[in-house]
């Protein structure tokens, strides 16, 4: 009973250590500009070796508004070399925005606010360090849907993530 107790827990170790080792999982900071500064809270999931899940959580702050928004994205994963990847991928989101006269003379001093729909695509390179940490960098332009949040419906996002790998 003894031998077969050791080595169900040997074998169970054996599995941890291969799961710590595959580092499925990203969770960190996504930070950019698109029309003001913002960051996102970033999360990314693989599914296979070339294929993974994002979820961002993010807001933005400029001079006349603000922005809240959650992103989801499928991206594809390229090895170049070693911890260098590149990656691609498309996705959606939703969010909300307000609107206020912070500038004299620029706005009619009336404030509004009001939701939005986003479809986005995703081009970036990382790299994955030996610990685990990853830092990224991507291009990512987004199409709005809503009547008053931007005078073109069409916002591009450039941004540095810097994300924990467990």
């Amino acid at each position: 009973m003894k031998k077969l107790f050791l080595s169900a827990f040997l074998l169970l170790g054996l599995v941890i250590s291969s799961n710590a080792q595959d580092r499925q999982n990203a969770l960190g900071l996504r930070l950019g500009d698109n029309d003001g500064f913002g960051g996102e809270i970033s999360y990314q999931r693989y599914l296979s070796s070339s294929n993974r899940l994002e979820a961002d959580l993010g807001w933005r702050n400029s001079d006349n508004y603000d922005a809240f928004k959650i992103v989801a994205l499928y991206q594809w994963v390229w090895n170049i070399e070693g911890g260098f990847n590149w990656y691609a991928g498309v996705g959606g989101g939703f969010g909300t925005w307000s609107f206020g006269d912070n500038k004299p003379g620029y706005y009619d001093g009336d404030k509004d606010s009001g939701a939005f729909a986003l479809l986005a695509g995703d081009l970036g390179i990382e790299y994955n360090f030996d610990i685990p940490l990853q830092l990224s960098l991507d291009f990512r332009p987004e199409i709005y849907f809503a009547d008053d949040f931007r005078e073109d419906n069409f916002g591009p996002d450039i941004a540095l993530g810097v994300r924990f790998r467990f």
